[in-house]
C-alpha cells in the first residue's frame, strides 16, 4: 500500500508506486483546474452584475513590459544626447511657468501701492473695469485649459504613440537649421547607390523603390574605372538637384548598412549623415501574399520617437517622402521605434464591411471604438521588410567628410545598452 497523501509534500514522498503517483498527479491537476474554473465563473457573474469590477480588474492586469519600465533622465536638458521625454519636459516647463506667473500675481496682490492704484483706476472708469474683468475671466479659462493639458495622463500603449515633430527643441533647430527649417520642404529627389564592388543590386533597387522620385545608379568598381568617393557623388548629386543621397552597404551579399546624407540647398553645406544598420532584411517576394507597389506617394507613419535624437531620426525620414501623400494609392510606410529598433513596414490597406463572425474594433481598455462599428481594415504587405538601428550621426558627409570639434554629433556605443530600461530614441 502507498503512503497517504500529505499537503505540501512532493510526489516522490507521497508514494513509491509509479502508477499510483501518476494517478495522484492527474487528480491534483483536476482539482486545480476545477477550482480555477469555478473562480472564473464566479468572477464573471459578479462582473455581470457590477461592470465596474471588470474595469478595475483590467486596469490592474496591465502587463509590465520593459517599455513601461523605461527610465528617463530627470534633467531640464533637450540636447541631442539627452534621454528625456520632450512631451513631459514641455508639460513640466508649462507648469513651472504657470507657478511663476501665479507667484508674481500673488506678490502684486500683496503690494498695497498696487492696490491703491487699482482702486484709483476703478474710480476713474467703470467701463474699463468691466472690460478688465472680462479679460481676467478669459485668462482664467486659458490657465484652466493649460492645467488640464499639463495633467493629461500618458497613453496606455506608449509604444504606438505618433511622433509630434512640433516638439522639436530649439537646441536641435540651431544645430540642423536646414533640416528643421520653417519653410516648406522641397519635393524630395533621392539618389541611391551602393558601396564599391557591391553585388546586391536587386536589393538596392528594391530599397530605392521605397522612396518616391528616387534614382538608382550602380557604383562601378571596375579595375580601370575611376572610383568615385562619397563626397564626389554627393557633389554630383547636389549639382543636379538631388535633396538626399542614400548609400546601401552589403555584408555577406545582404544589405548590412544604410547611410542617409542630406544635401540641403545650394548655399548650405551637406549634412547631417545618419548611418543605420540593417537587420532581418526580407525582400517583398519572400513575403506570403505580398502585393505590388504602385507609383502613388505613400502615407508616412512615425511612431514612438520621443527624445531629441529620436526626433532627428524621424525628421530625417520625413524629408525623404513627399509631404502630400496620394491617398488614392492606399499605401502606407510605417517606421515604428521600439527599444531603439526601427521596424520598417510597407502596406496597402482597404476598408471593408465586417463579417458576421468578426467582432468590433476595441480600444486598449477593451471598449468598442466609437465610429468603427461594422468596419474592418484589410492589410497587404508590399515589402521589403527590415529592422533599422541608428549607429551614428555626423555633421557633414559621413565620417571622412565631417570636420571640426562637433563633427561627430552622436555615436552608438555598447555601454548604452548596459541598462535595459534606458533607450536613446
Amino acid at each position: 500500500m502507498g503512503s497517504s497523501r500529505s499537503g505540501g509534500s512532493s510526489l516522490s514522498l507521497k508514494t513509491g508506486n509509479k502508477l499510483r503517483r501518476k494517478q495522484m498527479y492527474i487528480e491534483d491537476k483536476k482539482i486545480a483546474n476545477k477550482a480555477r474554473h469555478e473562480e472564473r465563473h464566479r468572477r464573471r457573474r459578479e462582473e455581470a452584475k457590477n461592470p465596474e469590477l471588470r474595469e478595475e480588474r483590467l486596469a490592474k492586469n496591465q502587463p509590465t513590459s520593459i517599455d513601461k519600465k523605461r527610465v528617463w533622465d530627470d534633467v531640464d536638458d533637450d540636447s541631442l544626447g539627452a534621454q528625456v521625454d520632450l512631451a513631459a519636459l514641455k508639460r513640466r516647463r508649462m507648469e513651472q511657468a504657470e507657478l511663476a506667473a501665479a507667484a508674481e500675481a500673488d506678490a502684486a496682490m500683496k503690494d498695497p501701492e498696487a492696490d491703491d492704484e487699482e482702486k484709483d483706476d476703478d474710480a476713474d472708469s467703470m467701463l474699463d473695469s468691466d472690460s478688465e474683468n472680462d479679460d481676467e475671466d478669459e485668462d482664467e479659462r486659458e490657465e484652466k485649459l493649460q492645467r488640464k493639458r499639463a495633467q493629461r495622463q500618458p497613453s496606455i500603449a506608449p509604444s504606438t504613440t505618433s511622433t509630434n515633430l512640433d516638439l522639436t527643441p530649439d537646441s536641435l533647430t540651431l544645430q540642423f537649421k536646414h533640416l528643421f527649417s520653417d519653410e516648406p520642404p522641397p519635393m524630395p529627389q533621392i539618389l541611391v547607390t551602393t558601396s564599391l564592388n557591391a553585388t546586391i543590386h536587386k536589393e538596392a533597387e528594391e530599397i530605392a523603390a521605397i522612396f518616391p522620385n528616387s534614382t538608382y545608379i550602380r557604383r562601378s568598381g571596375h579595375r580601370w574605372s575611376h572610383k568615385y568617393s562619397v563626397r564626389e557623388i554627393a557633389k554630383f548629386a547636389k549639382n543636379r538637384g538631388y535633396t538626399a543621397l542614400v548609400i546601401v552597404h552589403e555584408d555577406l551579399k545582404r544589405p548590412h548598412q544604410m547611410s542617409i546624407i542630406h544635401l540641403n540647398s545650394e548655399d548650405a553645406a551637406p549634412g547631417p549623415t545618419l548611418t543605420y544598420s540593417i537587420r532581418n532584411y526580407l525582400p517583398g517576394k519572400a513575403l506570403l501574399g505580398h502585393g505590388n507597389a504602385t507609383n502613388h506617394y505613400p502615407e508616412l507613419l512615425l511612431n514612438n520617437f520621443k527624445t531629441p535624437l529620436g526626433l532627428l531620426a524621424a525628421k530625417s525620414m520625413n524629408t525623404l517622402f513627399p509631404s502630400r501623400p496620394e491617398l488614392q494609392g492606399r499605401q502606407v510606410v510605417t517606421l515604428h521605434n521600439q527599444r531603439d529598433y526601427i521596424f520598417f513596414r510597407r502596406h496597402r490597406y482597404v476598408f471593408r464591411e465586417a463579417r458576421a463572425t468578426e467582432k468590433n474594433v476595441v480600444t486598449a481598455e477593451g471598449k468598442e471604438m466609437e465610429g468603427m462599428q461594422g468596419i474592418r481594415a484589410g492589410l497587404q504587405e508590399i515589402g521589403p521588410r527590415m529592422t533599422l538601428k541608428l549607429r551614428r550621426v555626423d555633421k557633414g558627409i559621413g565620417r571622412a567628410g565631417s570636420e571640426g570639434e562637433d563633427a561627430l554629433k552622436w555615436e552608438w556605443k555598447a555601454k548604452m545598452e548596459k541598462k535595459r530600461t534606458r533607450f536613446n530614441l
